[in-house]
């Protein structure tokens, strides 16, 4: 009796070795596969470089509007209005004798307000205001192709003080009118310039290119050209400035391995 339970006992023991065993070997393995696909996992993940491209363009403007105000002083309501309508009419031909077309002039619409005098009592104590005059006032806005025919208008047009007619006149302003073809200019030298970039920094860490992952566009500005202005976060559009540069930029991330 003693001895088989000997017996049993040495068995029950090499049952047990050989199950740790088992049970060691099976976690070495699964470790070892957790670890080979760790290691390709991480092998597997590209790297990422980001840059910024820019894109500049030089360009002149191709539409001028200018506008200029004149006006008149009457205590006679319609006779102001008759004023205005006879300055209006020097103005227009003023206009069409520089070489401006009737379809480029527009006049709007007149706007009349009472002026007021202060009236003072013999101490010097405020008592009120009266009635003084009508002030009647216009204003003319010139939209052209003709920058130069405009500009010239602009700085000359005081010549009409010689007829009796009070205007002052504005700084032209300047636009362009092919806006989206210029920014899709913009954003292709924009992304082949952070494609460079990209390029340059692969090289720098022995690392291959690979494709785009996701491009977002930039604040887009035109400054006057060569003006020093300053360049704005929400995004800067000169109209003082007939040459203009015009810039916009691209972030860009690239994967690399």
């Amino acid at each position: 009796m003693h001895r088989r339970n000997k017996r049993g006992f040495h068995k029950n023991r090499r049952i047990m070795k050989r199950t740790v065993a088992a049970i060691f070997a099976v976690s070495i393995l699964g470790a070892a596969m957790f670890l080979a696909q760790a290691y390709k996992t991480r092998g597997d993940r590209a790297g990422i470089v980001s840059v910024t491209g820019l894109g500049n363009l030089d360009f002149e403007s191709d539409e001028i509007v200018w506008t200029g105000t004149f006006s008149r002083k009457n205590v006679n309501l319609s006779e102001g209005f008759a004023e205005i309508k006879s300055d209006r009419s020097k103005i227009e031909q003023y206009l069409l004798n520089k070489g401006v077309s009737i379809n480029e002039i527009r006049f709007q619409q007149v706007s009349t307000q009472e002026n007021e005098q202060s009236v003072y009592n013999e101490q010097g104590k405020y008592v009120g205001s009266k009635f003084e005059t009508y002030e009647l006032s216009q204003t003319v806005k010139l939209q052209s192709n003709d920058l130069d025919v405009v500009s010239g208008i602009s700085r000359e047009i005081s010549e009409l003080l010689n007829e009796g007619v009070q205007i002052r006149s504005d700084n032209p302003k300047y636009y362009y009118t092919k806006l989206d073809e210029l920014k899709l200019n913009l954003i292709e030298q924009a992304s082949e310039n952070g494609r460079i970039r990209a390029e340059q920094i692969a090289r720098n860490s022995k690392s291959t290119l690979q494709g785009l992952k996701s491009a977002r566009l930039g604040v887009f500005q035109i400054l006057g050209y060569n003006s020093g202005e300053s360049y704005s976060w929400s995004g800067t559009f000169n109209t003082s400035s007939r040459w203009k540069t015009a810039s916009i930029t691209v972030k860009m991330d690239f994967e690399v391995e």
